[in-house]
């Protein structure tokens, strides 16, 4: 009898899906829960992205032409016919910062209306009219003089105070992403920031106590989250990512942005290694105005692209001091994303960041491991875990518009933190 149940239920569940539009490619992941209510991946499609800049659409026409190819690879591989996401938004506009909130409590004891008013109090910044709060994800909260508490639903007192993370986003950009969704035949259940979905996919809840950060480095961007006592403290983007180095290997060679970008993928590393690879070893290139195939060396080609992630590892360090970071951070840094394949990265970014590295990679899901254990997927993977939770704590979708986006989206991280 329970093994029917369990049947009929599965039978009507929709599968979750993650939608991650990015700047060089789109990634769809097709996931459900099993018999035992774990999350297995039975579906991916992947196409490259056009239209999109820096995590923001440019082109609404090559967008949704881009999105549909990688879903319908996706439905070919799960078997099912996707009608409805969880879709990331990332990009240089989207910005965190935190906030605290403060109320006093009418019954001496905190009720669900205190927890949503300490909220709002907390939201009460002054935010420019361009921009609205996207989340509003609690750090911890305090009753009187008692500090740290995660859920303090019916703690007696007389204050309740809240620290909380606060994630303004430009409006359009995430109005331009829903359109592209409902014009390629679906609709947006949920929208998340995709350096907070990469982080569910990719990082410890042990990381996340002790001090960590998370960079999901992208095409466009490089996104940056930090954990702290479990609750995200810090959310950035950088503004540099994977295109800047096509860009900088093209330039340097003369040769075509995909050229450029298929040396980078078959022959770059992140930091000249003296006996890994010698002076004279050179590689054929085809230049872009025509001419003879030239020769090039590998040395040539990884000075490049270690000035470039330099570059990138230096701005992230700088905002890491600025935020007093350097030095709370015993977990180190997770590199995630793409542009984290590259070998010698984690070198790299140990020297110019101080402190541990390590290459994050989806865990603690089942089915199509072989294929989604990679960075790639991080973003992808971690949409559906967060739909996954959200799931279990009844909280139904809907479908996001282009008018109602903000107003769902201020109270996802409520119940997923």
């Amino acid at each position: 009898m329970v093994l029917e149940d369990n049947s009929h239920k599965k039978d009507i569940l929709l599968p979750l899906v993650g939608l991650d539009i990015g700047t060089t490619k789109v990634s769809v992941v097709v996931g459900e829960c099993d018999a035992n209510n774990e999350l297995e991946i039975i579906g991916v499609g992947n196409h490259p992205s056009h239209g999109l800049k820096r995590g923001v659409v440019v082109n609404i026409e090559k967008t949704v032409n881009s999105i549909q190819n990688a879903v319908e690879k996706a439905e070919h591989m799960s078997g099912y016919e996707i009608k409805e996401v969880i879709v990331g938004i990332a990009g240089g506009h989207i910005k965190g910062m935190n906030g605290y909130g403060m109320v006093t409590l009418r019954d001496k004891e905190v009720t669900t209306n205190d927890i949503e008013r300490v909220m709002e109090s907390a939201n009460a910044l002054l935010i420019p009219a361009e921009r609205e709060i996207i989340h509003a994800i609690p750090q911890n909260y305090t009753v009187d003089r008692e500090s740290g508490i995660k859920d303090p639903l019916g703690i007696h007192g007389l204050k309740l105070e809240a620290d909380v993370h606060i994630v303004t986003g430009d409006v359009t950009s995430a109005r331009n992403i829903i359109k592209c969704i409902e014009m390629s035949g679906m609709t947006s259940a949920d929208m998340v920031i995709e350096q907070i979905a990469s982080s569910e996919a990719v990082l410890t809840q042990d990381e996340r106590e002790i001090g960590v950060a998370m960079i999901d480095f992208g095409g466009g961007t490089c996104d940056i989250a930090v954990f702290m006592n479990g609750s995200v403290k810090y959310t950035e983007s950088i503004t540099l990512g994977g295109d800047h180095l096509d860009r900088d290997i093209a330039f340097g060679f003369s040769v075509s942005l995909p050229d450029a970008r298929k040396l980078k993928e078959n022959h770059g590393v992140a930091m000249m290694m003296q006996d890994e690879m010698p002076s004279d070893e050179k590689i054929e290139v085809t230049s872009a105005s025509g001419h003879s195939p030239r020769r090039i060396t590998k040395r040539d080609l990884a000075m490049i692209i270690q000035m470039r992630m330099e570059e990138i590892f230096m701005l992230v360090k700088k905002e890491f001091l600025k935020q007093s970071f350097i030095g709370m951070l015993p977990a180190g840094v997770v590199l995630t994303g793409g542009g984290s394949k590259m070998r010698d990265m984690t070198a790299l970014a140990e020297m110019v960041l101080e402190m541990p590295v390590r290459i994050g990679i989806p865990r603690d899901v089942n089915g199509l491991t072989d294929i989604i254990t990679d960075p790639i997927y991080s973003t992808g993977v971690g949409l559906i875990k967060y739909a996954s939770v959200n799931r279990e704590l009844g909280v139904s979708g809907g479908g996001l518009t282009q008018k109602n986006v903000f107003t769902r989206m201020k109270g996802w991280f409520n119940e997923f933190f």
